[in-house]
């Protein structure tokens, strides 16, 4: 079996008596592209300058390629980096910005030529080998630092919110650039962000960090539809999340008590029992919007549209169904906005439920094993 392309055991990273990671183990399959996601201070950044060698790790080991190189300078670790701010030679051509790495391996000339042009055709600016770097957009500079960290093939591409400093647009072409060339080069790559949406558009697996451990690994469609913890569950998009109490279990199916005489059925995970206090967590992509005269359906009841916003295709809307707090919703337009004031009836997806315990926010459920991500 092959060795993971990066692997972390029992990482810790401290600045004098402050903790930035703990415990932090992680196997990375090669050709993979792993998202660490959280918000800032979450230690997402530590993770990714230990990689590199910009930082110290307190205990633990990391391992690119099987080879250990947390006690590895950060010249002899094989890694391309694309930093927030660019980072290039202002003075330097884009030939020359590109080719540093390779001058510093000593590759022959024309060998470099070769590369650079080879790259610079990955990144779409074939033929800028001779402008400077503030004669090109933020974007192309972006693809310019992308170039320089892939060029000499590097075993590992590392970036650091790469995308941060770019208008929306150029933000979701990126994206898919640099997903794109990801494939294609068949790299390892680790990116860091707080922005949910990037992470679910671009990655194989999801990292999602908080307070310096890791509280879920898993696909973008598992982080989102199953998260693991009230914080994740939090974090990534919006969530309804309910207080209930069980009121009986039958055939594998829990219905579960919220706001009131409202009754709502999800699978039981094991050992969930009448009377036992959970948190559920709905997604408002899962809650669908239809006329009163449906209420009395499965896993239906009554509401009152508080506000509706238009975002296009979508509607998002704000429920008054009773209980302390309202209901988000989101649902396509479909030729109809519900206005607000409107008596409706709100439909659930059972399948779109997950049970938290109310103390410690942990998924009610069996989970996959955590500290992996596999290879393709």
């Amino acid at each position: 079996m092959d060795s993971p392309a990066v692997e972390f055991q029992d990482v810790d990273v401290d600045y004098g008596t402050f903790s930035a990671v703990k415990a932090f183990s992680l196997s990375i399959g090669k050709g993979r592209f792993v998202t660490l996601l959280g918000p800032s201070g979450c230690g997402k950044t530590t993770v990714l300058r230990a990689i590199a060698g910009l930082v110290t790790i307190s205990a633990g080991s990391i391992t690119i390629g099987g080879k250990r190189v947390d006690q590895v300078p950060i010249y002899k670790r094989n890694i391309g980096l694309v930093f927030q701010n660019y980072a290039l030679f202002p003075h330097k051509s884009v030939f020359d910005n590109v080719a540093f790495g390779l001058k510093y391996r000593n590759v022959p000339k024309p060998e470099i030529a070769r590369r650079v042009g080879r790259a610079l055709e990955m990144v779409r600016l074939p033929g800028s080998q001779k402008k400077l770097p503030h004669q090109l957009s933020g974007g192309q500079q972006q693809r310019i630092a992308l170039a320089r960290a892939i060029v000499f093939e590097p075993e590992v591409l590392l970036m650091d919110e790469p995308l941060s400093a770019l208008d929306a647009n150029m933000r979701e072409e990126m994206r898919g650039e640099i997903k794109k060339i990801q494939k294609e080069t068949g790299i390892t790559a680790i990116f860091v962000t707080h922005d949910q949406e990037e992470a679910l558009a671009m990655s194989d697996q999801i990292v999602v960090m908080n307070a310096g451990r890791i509280e879920q690994i898993g696909t973008p469609s598992q982080v989102y539809e199953q998260p693991d913890t009230s914080f994740v569950a939090n974090f990534i998009g919006k969530a309804n999340i309910v207080a209930g109490t069980v009121a009986s279990i039958a055939q594998d199916m829990a219905a579960i008590s919220i706001a009131g005489d409202r009754t709502v059925g999800v699978a039981a995970p094991d050992g969930l029992k009448p009377g036992d206090a959970v948190k559920l967590v709905m997604r408002p992509q899962r809650l669908r919007i239809t006329a009163e005269t449906d209420a009395g359906a499965p896993n239906s009841f009554p509401g009152r549209v508080v506000s509706a916003a238009y975002l296009g295709g979508n509607a998002a809307y704000e429920i008054d169904v009773g209980g302390p707090s309202v209901l988000r919703a989101v649902n396509p337009i479909a030729g109809r906005l519900w206005p607000e004031g409107a008596d409706i009836s709100v439909v659930f997806d059972p399948q779109g439920c997950v049970l938290l315990d109310p103390v410690s926010g942990r998924k009610l459920s069996q989970g996959a094993a955590a500290g992996t991500v596999p290879s393709p």
